[in-house]
């Protein structure tokens, strides 16, 4: 589902007022250290898995169920790589949203990547140096991160 039942009816109350929610966004890597990326829907362009929890959910549950819904893999969530904040996106239908995002380093456990829901139209694995174009434009400062936070350890997070 495109968007969550719990935004459609704050939606109803705010119209297209900016909405501040958090997001998730899962770095998932296979055994051969390939990526795991869909190709979204509503823009063309590829990118890693990411959502919305659920109202009172826990930000890791939440992007192993969003891996899970949106690509058909199951994945342990091992690390927070980054918490920062996306500038508002006003979407097609005019409503606005800003996200704070959490970005996790997950492993595949299991499953056959493909499209598991209409937000996708295609879902793979790439090697790191062969990712397909284009990319979305948050996608090579995520991958930044995730490549700094493996090499130090440190948590990204937005400068004060």
């Amino acid at each position: 589902m495109p968007v969550p039942e719990f935004i459609v009816e704050l939606r109803s109350h705010v119209g297209h007022a900016q909405l501040w929610l958090p997001g998730v966004t899962a770095l998932v890597q296979d055994d051969a250290g390939r990526l795991l990326l869909g190709q979204r829907a509503d823009s063309g362009r590829w990118a890693l898995p990411s959502g919305i929890p659920d109202p009172g959910e826990g930000m890791a549950a939440a992007i192993a169920r969003e891996v899970r819904e949106e690509t058909g893999v199951s994945v342990a969530v091992e690390a927070l790589i980054a918490v920062h904040t996306v500038p508002p996106i006003t979407y097609p239908n005019g409503d606005v949203t800003a996200y704070v995002d959490h970005l996790f380093r997950c492993r595949y456990l299991d499953g056959e990547a493909h499209v598991a829901d209409d937000e996708s139209l295609d879902v793979g694995w790439f090697a790191p140096d062969e990712l397909p174009e284009p990319l979305a434009k948050r996608t090579p400062g995520l991958l930044s991160w995730a490549a700094e936070h493996a090499s130090t350890g440190r948590t990204y997070f937005d400068p004060v």
